[in-house]
């Protein structure tokens, strides 16, 4: 980068309250004249793991979605494997000093770098003053005299707890991907739906029935959202998110949609025939445009 930079450095699964934050700093000095950056990497690749808790919270395109709404236009996210046999020394040198450029870095107190996450942000501050940039450490953010964690977030997601969940992000969880097309059975019992697929390694929050919005063409839109793998009709894939959009008749496939969850209602279950379901679905419907 040409022009000097303030950069947050950090993994930033979720962009919760604690992460904004760190991310709050670098973009102060853009009245100093340093472009404001991030340094991130892929939560697919970082996490490594595969379901329940453990999964990534949001997508690289929904974080780059949140971080380009924050204010940021450069975000550095190379490929974990490039990077990850640095020194400490070496990322300070070559990474930040070198192709970012900085005049400013800004962490948590919690960051880690250098190969086998070796450094912390006492190696930190004596690189900054080494290789000529200044290092800012943003305080824990608690919330419930807890710290603010991706971690608590994936274990509030994954027991239905949407309310804390949103709590600790500070804003609305939201189910962010490409509308697929389905079986068609909503459209058949008179509750059409759009369905969107959870990528690998993502978390999926807890199985059921969820009140929810989402806008389309900047109309936001009263919403029912069932997460799971819909046992009455033994669908046997993935899981995925099934949305009834209230109000809404268009044809939304193949668009980007984001769901916003806000209250969870009831666990998915296997009901002992479509009337059945029906039935229930007429039920949930209420609670979810209360």
């Amino acid at each position: 980068m040409s022009e000097k930079t303030s950069v947050a450095l950090g993994l930033f699964d979720g962009v919760h309250r604690g992460h904004r934050k760190v991310l709050e700093l670098p973009l102060k000095y853009a009245e100093n004249g340093c472009q404001p950056a991030v340094f991130t990497f892929s939560p697919q690749i970082v996490l490594k793991k595969s379901t329940g808790a453990d999964g990534y919270i949001y997508t690289d395109r929904e974080k780059l979605r949140i971080l380009e709404n924050m204010g940021f236009d450069s975000v550095y996210s190379p490929n974990f494997s490039d990077v990850c046999g640095f020194s400490g020394e070496e990322f300070a040198r070559d990474i930040l000093a070198g192709r970012m450029n900085v005049a400013v870095v800004c962490c948590g107190n919690d960051f880690r770098f250098g190969r086998n996450a070796s450094c912390g942000v006492a190696e930190l501050r004596q690189l900054g003053e080494k290789y000529g940039f200044q290092v800012h450490i943003a305080e824990d953010e608690l919330l419930d005299g807890e710290i603010v964690s991706s971690g608590r977030i994936r274990k509030l997601l994954a027991k239905g707890d949407i309310v804390q969940a949103n709590r600790l992000l500070g804003d609305t969880y939201a189910v962010s991907a490409e509308v697929e097309t389905g079986a068609a059975l909503g459209r058949t019992i008179g509750f059409p739906t759009a369905n969107q697929h959870f990528k690998e390694n993502q978390l999926v929050p807890k199985f059921g029935v969820y009140k929810a919005e989402t806008e389309i063409d900047g109309k936001i839109y009263p919403a029912m959202t069932n997460i799971g793998v819909k046992p009455t009709v033994e669908y046997g894939g993935l899981p995925l998110a099934e949305t009834h959009i209230c109000g809404f008749s268009g044809d939304i496939y193949g668009r980007f949609l984001q769901v916003k969850l806000l209250e969870f209602i009831r666990p998915e279950k296997k009901f002992g025939s479509v009337e059945e379901l029906k039935s229930q679905i007429a039920e949930d419907l209420q609670k979810t445009i209360i």
